[in-house]
């Protein structure tokens, strides 16, 4: 009997933009996951600054930006821990809540290939769980063939195995801050009731 998969997105989510739910949709497809929990950290290992908008504000816009896909959760877990977030921690507490029947999936973005040679325990990360890689626009497709002489070729058959090939949604939030700073459109961007959150909360100016 096949096990389920639950998969993780993880980010700082600053703002949730249509990016991070029509990837996230479709990764699920791909890979048959039943549900996709998007995890916000306090703060990244490798990001030496803090998001701009707080812990909580962050939280209720991915509620909102979700709230109409029943397959779509978030968890609060590595808000409520002190900063930074390590990603096998998460997933080890993920593991434990779902148990032995279920194989947790990382989701994350090809932009983010060259930085996973400096995450916490990345060998114990990639035996412990499916590390997904994304597609990613504007990013070379991933490719893990150089790390193969740092992590072995069967770690790096594993992550080329879980490549998946995501639409490329050129969306960052970086470019979304900038423009609500300059009060430009964003329609595009971001869910409806977020922006309106935003705007609400006076975020991002």
């Amino acid at each position: 009997m096949a096990k389920r998969k639950i998969a993780l997105l993880g980010g700082t989510f600053d703002p949730v933009h249509l990016g991070h739910t029509a990837v996230a949709s479709d990764a699920a497809g791909r890979i048959a996951a039943e549900k996709v929990i998007f995890v916000p950290a306090k703060r990244s290992p490798l990001k030496g600054s803090l998001p701009k908008a707080d812990d909580e504000h962050r939280l209720v816009m991915i509620a909102i930006a979700i709230a109409e896909n029943s397959s779509f959760d978030v968890s609060d877990y590595e808000l409520r821990k002190p900063a930074p977030s390590y990603t096998l921690q998460t997933v080890r507490k993920f593991q434990a809540d779902y148990g032995s029947d279920a194989v947790i999936c990382w989701l994350v973005g090809a932009d983010g290939v060259n930085d996973l040679q400096h995450w916490f325990a990345i060998e114990e990360l990639i035996d412990a769980c499916n590390l997904c890689t994304m597609y990613r626009a504007g990013c070379e497709p991933p490719d893990f063939a150089g790390f193969e002489g740092i992590w072995g070729r069967q770690r790096v058959q594993k992550l080329q195995r879980n490549i998946i090939k995501t639409p490329l949604v050129d969306i960052s939030s970086t470019e979304i801050r900038e423009r609500l700073a300059a009060g430009g459109d964003l329609a595009d961007m971001l869910h409806p009731g977020v922006l309106d959150y935003i705007r609400k909360n006076k975020l991002y100016l």
